[in-house]
């Protein structure tokens, strides 16, 4: 009903790096029904593909073989921007079908599940700040990442003004995130060269954890869609000011 010809499926790492691929539709239905193979790799090194030399949960000792996918279903979403695709996210399991010692989104289900047990829920928000360039990832290859042009200049936090000026940029981030399922309460500029600050809405824990962490795999889409680039890092340049992060959390007792 929704036109959709191809699935993006994926999982998170221990960096919170949003691992995947693109599946056919018979495929799909096939993962669906039984889960599929993926490989463990993804636990065995860090962001930039560089295996661990002291990791246990794999390695060359074990040459790195596939470990048990399983799709959420209710994870599903249309990507705006590729409006024929679905995306759903996947949790890793051990053969014996228990929680993968090293996935984060199972350790957050666990928590949760323990949670529940002793009745109480969680709903969490989350801001993030991040840096905006006038680059590519080809540019900022060839300038080893120094010395980079920014989306704008100078230091001006809450500014309307500059928020004006990247209006094309600022209402797709508005408009797309919303319809990715991410909806945002706010977004201003923050103090620095090019720096936006963003509030994700609250949402039930693990919803919240999968909105932002996809959240900042969408930015970096959206901005290469805009000819830009986006980093999140809490600190990319000595003489500017950093990045933060902000969690919020709310428990809830059954009856309070």
């Amino acid at each position: 009903k929704k036109g959709i010809k191809n699935v993006k499926v994926g999982g998170f790492d221990i960096d919170g790096v949003l691992r995947g691929k693109y599946v056919s539709l018979d495929k799909f239905w096939g993962m669906v029904e039984g889960g599929f193979g993926f490989c463990d790799v993804i636990f065995g090194w860090d962001i930039a593909d560089v295996l661990y030399d002291n990791a246990k949960v794999t390695g060359w000792s074990t040459g790195y073989p596939d470990t048990h996918a399983i799709v959420d279903t209710s994870t599903i979403r249309v990507i705006p921007w590729e409006p024929d695709t679905a995306a759903f996210f996947v949790d890793f399991v051990t053969p014996e079908k228990t929680p993968h010692p090293a996935c984060p989104r199972s350790l957050l289900k666990t928590v949760l599940a323990k949670a529940a047990k002793q009745g109480i829920s969680a709903k969490f928000a989350v801001e993030f700040e991040f840096f905006i360039f006038e680059e590519t990832s080809k540019s900022l290859h060839e300038k080893g990442f120094r010395n980079l042009d920014s989306l704008s200049r100078g230091m001006f936090g809450y500014s309307w003004l500059r928020e004006g000026q990247s209006a094309d940029l600022v209402h797709d981030i508005l408009d797309q995130m919303t319809a990715y399922d991410i909806p945002v309460e706010a977004l201003h500029t923050e103090t620095g060269p090019g720096v936006f600050e963003v509030a994700l809405r609250y949402d039930e824990a693990l919803r919240m954890a999968d909105k932002a962490a996809l959240f900042k795999t969408a930015m970096k889409e959206l901005c290469a869609h805009h000819g830009l680039a986006v980093t999140f890092m809490a600190k990319w340049n000595a003489d500017l000011p950093g990045s933060s992060g902000h969690l919020h959390q709310s428990l809830w007792k059954k009856g309070k």
